[in-house]
Parts: structure tokens; sequence; C-alpha cells
């Protein structure tokens, strides 16, 4: 028997298929997300959970006529699989063409390109206004998880399409997860809601005035497709709550081989964490990446001080296990952590809150997700002084995603007065830098976390010594850079993950020119050292800066304007203002003109230029 899937290039062949070959699609489907994700990485539990249900969706409805708008968006395989873009799934040679969020720059079935949460429902009642005002039928579909409902986003967008009315369906995809365990009082509703058969009077979509629907078995299609063709073309705002099994398919011990490879066990199904993402086949022999290395090593740091410190509090706006926040660590450190879900702008008012009552919190994220929060870092922490220190992982310039950029986080940092922005260029000095900032600075601190630059060069054993900064002072021990290597006409400025990139410089310049530049550390970005500057200028015809994120509105370009029209030249090397979707880091840096011999070239230039 041949696979139904390869008979499947649109919706439109999924509309002629019976129940029975539904169903064989689904564990067709299944099998090549394992099989997929296990050689190549991917959201593999939101996946397998989904399967059904987009199969439903797309049976039922009349895609891109009508619009389905996914929250995240990470959960969308099964979409892209069956819009036309199956090869990329099936074909390893094609496994690089993708996005692993929508994207319409792929496909006229997705809307938007999206990758932070929360978000579907306000775009689709946009939508939906827009359809109503110019007089179309369309329906308009959300599909959203349960994690995402905790974000704020979710909750306006919610009280919203009450209001609005009209056709809008939101699909509340409930497998009892978000990335770890789901937090706030919403999923004790959420949970009311499924032991009743949807018949619980504590229903919060019914409270907001939405109508809802409940489907138990959500990854049972026959189920789905009655669900949704009840609510086809309605005139009113309705909410469609299915139950599914986050990793649907997994087993606990399932052994498998690809090729001579042996595959480590895969996790759960369920609600299990692990289920959440896997690395894929060239992530077997590799060592914790500087996310988990670091977020373990403060962890650690934080952990030793909690009985000591009962007010020392760690609060991760849900993503914890990616940036070393273990569930052993978790565990042990009871009310010392709090995952408050995925809401990272509460997240920053409950630390302040927090602050302000005298106790001392540690807010860790990612920094393409600190962005969400800019209203609350601005307002509530730097604006009223609150003493919090925020944790800013997965930094600099990097192959990801267009919606996970960590290159912008500097300038949004800097650009906000009184946050401390702290670069270390150690582990050693990240402890360090945390141990001030969570004691005797008593103000808000941004640290960006050191990134794979620096973890290699400490796994090679050359790592930057930290400085010996003197916390009982209280002040600043960072207001001053540090001098690594005296030399002449050339002072190289190179913030955090980007030093060891200058170190290369440093030593290229010496082996090609016969020049041995002065090589600094400069701590910090949200100011400038203006005694160390004023002191390189008289010194040196050249200063050049790089930094690991985007140059325009960053720090090397203030240090630029600094200089002005002075006798002294700079350079600045850093990341464009640009979207990048999974271009490699190599590329990138080439584009930059970041690579050694690059940097090398345009200094060698500079210096020409400047002789003549």
């Amino acid at each position: 028997m041949g696979k139904l899937l390869d008979s499947i290039d649109s919706p439109k062949d999924l509309k002629v298929l019976s129940l029975e070959e539904l169903d064989r699609l689904a564990d067709e489907i299944r099998q090549l997300l394992i099989s997929f994700c296990r050689r190549h990485g991917g959201h593999l539990g939101s996946n397998l959970a989904t399967i059904e249900p987009i199969i439903a969706l797309h049976y039922v409805f009349n895609m891109p006529h009508d619009h389905l708008i996914f929250d995240v968006s990470h959960q969308a395989y099964t979409h892209k699989i069956l819009t036309g873009r199956r090869r990329a799934y099936t074909d390893p040679e094609s496994q690089e063409d993708l996005s692993g969020f929508t994207s319409p720059k792929e496909s006229p079935y997705d809307d938007f390109m999206l990758g932070h949460t929360g978000t579907s429902i306000g775009l689709a009642c946009g939508m939906a206004a827009q359809r109503d005002a110019t007089g179309g039928r369309a329906n308009i579909i959300a599909f959203i998880g349960d994690g995402s409902l905790s974000s704020g986003p979710a909750f306006e967008g919610l009280d919203w399409a009450a209001e609005q009315g009209g056709n809008l369906i939101i699909v509340v995809n409930d497998n009892e997860m978000s990335i770890a365990e789901n937090h706030g009082g919403l999923y004790k509703s959420l949970a009311a809601l499924r032991a009743s058969a949807g018949r619980s009077p504590d229903n919060p979509f019914r409270a907001l005035g939405l109508d809802y629907r409940y489907v138990e078995e959500g990854n049972r299609i026959e189920d789905l497709i009655e669900a949704f063709r009840q609510v086809k073309d309605t005139d009113h705002p309705v909410v469609v709550h299915i139950h599914t099994r986050k990793g649907l398919g997994l087993g606990q011990g399932s052994q498998g081989k690809i090729g001579p490879t042996s595959l480590p066990d895969l996790p759960a199904e369920g609600p299990v964490e692990a289920n959440h993402w896997q690395d894929g086949l060239d992530s077997l022999n590799r060592l914790p990446n500087s996310r988990k290395t670091y977020g373990r090593m403060a962890m650690q740091a934080l952990e030793a001080r909690f009985p000591q410190e009962p007010g020392l509090t760690v609060i991760s706006p849900a993503t914890p296990l990616s940036n070393g926040i273990d569930p052993d660590f978790r565990q042990r450190a009871g009310n010392h952590y709090r995952d408050v879900g995925i809401a990272e702008s509460h997240a920053i008012a409950y630390a302040a809150g927090i602050a302000k009552a005298g106790s001392t919190p540690v807010v860790a994220t990612s920094a393409t997700f600190f962005q969400r929060a800019y209203d609350q870092i601005e307002q509530e922490m730097a604006l009223n002084g609150s003493a919090v220190t925020l944790l800013v992982f997965s930094t600099g310039v990097a192959k990801t995603d267009a919606t996970h950029s960590g290159t912008a986080d500097m300038v949004m940092m800097r650009g906000i007065p009184g946050l401390t922005c702290l670069a270390p260029t150690s582990g050693a000095e990240f402890l360090d830098m945390l141990a001030w900032a969570t004691g005797p600075a008593r103000q808000p601190v941004v640290i960006r976390v050191p990134g794979e630059r620096t973890l290699a060069t400490e796994r090679a054993g050359k790592p930057i010594a930290p400085v010996n900064s003197d916390h009982a002072a209280g002040g600043q021990p960072w207001d001053h850079y540090r001098i690594l290597q005296h030399g002449r006409t050339v002072a190289l400025l190179a913030l955090g993950d980007a030093l060891p990139l200058g170190r290369d410089l440093a030593d290229s310049l010496e082996a090609s020119m016969g020049l041995k530049p002065t090589l600094v550390d400069p701590h910090r970005y949200d100011r400038l050292d203006e005694q160390t500057l004023d002191a390189l200028a008289s010194t040196h015809s050249l200063v050049a800066t790089i930094e690991d994120g985007q140059l325009d509105g960053g720090w090397g370009q203030a240090v630029a304007a600094y200089y002005g029209p002075s006798q002294v030249r700079t350079l600045a090397f850093g990341a464009a203002k640009e979207f990048n979707d999974r271009v490699p880091k190599a590329t990138l840096l080439e584009r930059y003109g970041m690579t050694v011999p690059a940097m090398t070239q345009a200094i060698s230039d500079a210096l020409v230029d400047r002789a003549s």
C-alpha cells in the first residue's frame, strides 16, 4: 500500500479522503515528523499534538480563502506539509528550505510570520473587521495553544473579540502544557472544563461573552470535523476548546536508529517538558550551549544564597530549560523560583513590585522575548529605579528564524535611561556582575549573558580574567574600561562576546602589519568611559569598536559620535539593521565585515587613507 501523503499536494486533496484514510494520513505525518525532528531538530511535541486538528481544519474549511492564523506558529508543521511544502520534511536535501514558523514568503496559506506568542486572536480580529467592512464572507480562525493564553495580548484579543462580534473562530489547543508546565489561575479553569466535558460554570470564555464548544478527544479527526462543521460560517465569535495530547505518538524508552547512528530514547508523550524540542542528529555529541552553561552557573550561584536571602527570587516568563533553569533546580528553589507563564510584561512589573518591597528579583529570558516587555523595563523598572536584574540570553549574530534574532537587545536597553548594562567576557566575570547586581548595586541592571565565542574561549583554556571589583564600595565597579594589551596606533574596543574576535584581530594586525594594537574590554554599553576614550585619542590615530549586535543605534556608534571630527579616526563593526531568516552565521559575519580578514583589511585601508 502506497503512502497517502505522497498524493497530498494541497488541502483540496484531503477532501476526497474517507475518515479511515484521514486517520492513516495522520499516522504517516506523525512518523514523518518524529523522523524529521530527530534528524533535523525542531518543535516536536507541539506538532505531534496538532496533526489531527490541522487535518480537520483543512478538511472542513477552504484555505486560503478562509484564513488560519497560528499563535507562535511553531505548531504549524502539519499545516505546511498539507499546503504544498511536504518535500522539505521528506527530502533531507530540502530541509533547510523552510522556516520553523509560518511565513507569507513561503506560501499564500500563511498570512503572517509569527514566532512570539499571544497575538493570533488580535490578528484574527483585525482580519475579521476588515472582512466585515468590505462585505467578505471568509471564515477567520485563530489557532492558539493553552500556554499562549497566559500572554497579555491573548487576554486583550479575547476581550475585544466578544466586543467586535461577527465570524471569528478561536481554536484553543489544550494539551495541558506550555514549554514547561502551565502557570496561572486560568489553568484551573481549563482543568475544570476538561473534567466536566466543557460543562463547568467556571468558564473564562463564556465570562468574556464568547460562545463555546468543547472537544474531549482533540486528536480524533471524526470529532474535530463535526465540531468545526458546527461553527463554520458562524455569525458570532466562538471558542472551540480541544483537548489534545502533546507529543502524541512518543513513548518512554522508544529507541531509534538512523543509518549507523544510535539515537537516544525519545521522551514520553503528554505534559513532558523534554518533548517540546528535539535538537537533531548534530547535537548528539555536542556540549551544552552557552545559554545552558552560563544559566546553570548563575542558578547555582543564586541557589547557594537562598537559605540566607528569603527574598532572592528567580523569575522566568516560561522557556526555563533552554536558559539552564533545570527542573531539579526549580524543585529545590521552591518559592525562590517563579514561572509566570508566557507573560514577559508581567514578569518585569512583578519583579519591580518584589524589588519595591525590599527583596531581590532576577528575571531571565531570551533577548528576543525581552522586547515584549519594553514598556515595563522603561517605566516600572528604570523610571522607578527598581533594583531588578535582567539576564539576557541568546544574544548576538546567529542563524535564527527571523522572529528570534538576538542582535537588537543592546540598542533597546542602552536607549533607556537609568539602566546599567553590563557585558561580561567570562563566566567568572558574569558571576561577579551577577553578585554585584543582586547585592550592593540596588539599582536596575541588565547583564548580557556570555555567548558561544566566550564559551569556546573558556573551553579552550583561554579565558579573560575578571576584574577584581570592590562590591563593598557599592559603587560602579565597571565604570572604566580595562586595557588588556597596550599597543600603539590602533585601539580595539571589543565588547562582551566580541572580545575573542577582538583578540584574534589584534593577533592578525600584528602578524600581517607588524602593528601591535591596544586591546580594550569595555565591560558595559549603557555609557561611555570618556576618560579612557580621551586617553586613547591622545595616543592612537584609529579607534575600532566591535560589538555582537546591531550597529545602527548601538554602542560603537556612540563611541564614534563622542569622538566626532577629532584627530582620531573611528571604525565601528557590528550587525546591520535588518531581518534575517535562518542565514548561516558565517554568511552574516562576512556580510557585516566582521571576519578577522575583513576587519584587518578595513583597518589597513583606514590607516593608509589617513596617512595620505
